[in-house]
């Protein structure tokens, strides 16, 4: 359901200190115990996504508990974060919900993982350089000069992709990335934020005057497990072509 705004916004806002938080990965026990809650409700098969390995040891879990699960589990590691994952798994939903195989269900999340991309600005490295998601080199640098960065997912891994000196040029140049992300096809966009709701819902309402395909737009706030590596203020953009 769109909002008045023509966009779909979240409920909540994120309310914590991060300065201090950490993360770790769920245990292989949970997802056993999930798996066979699963099983025991009916399911025949179960499709089990989770942010990329590059970042996280959720997947190892995943697949520790997948070899005893008493059905079939297939664990995809989506390479990406946020709603780099979570446009995956609703093109999962929507194949099981059709009545899909588990194959058919597979396929259709690996498929969509192919056509979605993810750009992001933070207000600082710090966050990624202290969880290590991003080298102490490039935060040292950033931070010397008052560089604003804008990140990508590149095979799993958090990137650089290019440093702009001020969060106005950095922002309207995510915007530009996802124009040309989304090229001329149909798309779904995720405006993501922690705690930069103003801005997120000013970009927002300037999309859909530059992509022509756009299908359906978000505005989402991070979780805190993101939030903890990459701090308040951060603004992300995931396009998801609906072309396959």
């Amino acid at each position: 359901m769109r909002s008045g705004g023509g966009y779909r916004r979240d409920a909540g806002s994120f309310i914590g200190d991060l300065a201090s938080a950490s993360t770790s990965r769920p245990s292989p026990e949970s997802f056993a115990s999930c798996y066979s809650s699963l099983a025991a409700s009916g399911a025949t098969g179960i499709v089990s996504i989770h942010l990329s390995r590059e970042l996280s040891g959720t997947v190892e879990s995943a697949l520790t508990a997948a070899a005893q699960a008493p059905v079939p589990v297939e664990v995809i590691d989506s390479r990406s974060i946020a709603m780099g994952l979570g446009y995956p798994v609703l093109a999962a939903a929507r194949a099981a919900a059709s009545g899909a195989s588990l194959e058919a269900v597979t396929s259709a999340a690996r498929r969509c993982m192919e056509t979605t991309q993810t750009f992001f600005y933070v207000d600082t490295l710090d966050y990624l350089r202290r969880g290590g998601r991003i080298g102490t080199a490039a935060s040292l640098v950033g931070s010397a000069l008052m560089i604003k960065p804008l990140l990508h997912i590149v095979d799993g891994h958090i990137s650089l992709l290019e440093k702009v000196r001020t969060s106005s040029r950095a922002i309207a140049r995510l915007e530009d990335l996802a124009v040309r992300a989304a090229g001329e096809g149909p798309v779904e966009v995720a405006v993501q934020h922690l705690g930069a709701r103003e801005r997120a819902e000013a970009l927002a309402e300037r999309l859909p005057k530059r992509l022509a395909g756009l299908v359906e737009l978000r505005v989402v706030e991070l979780g805190a497990v993101i939030g903890a590596h990459v701090g308040p203020g951060t603004l992300g953009l995931t396009v998801m072509s609906c072309d396959f």
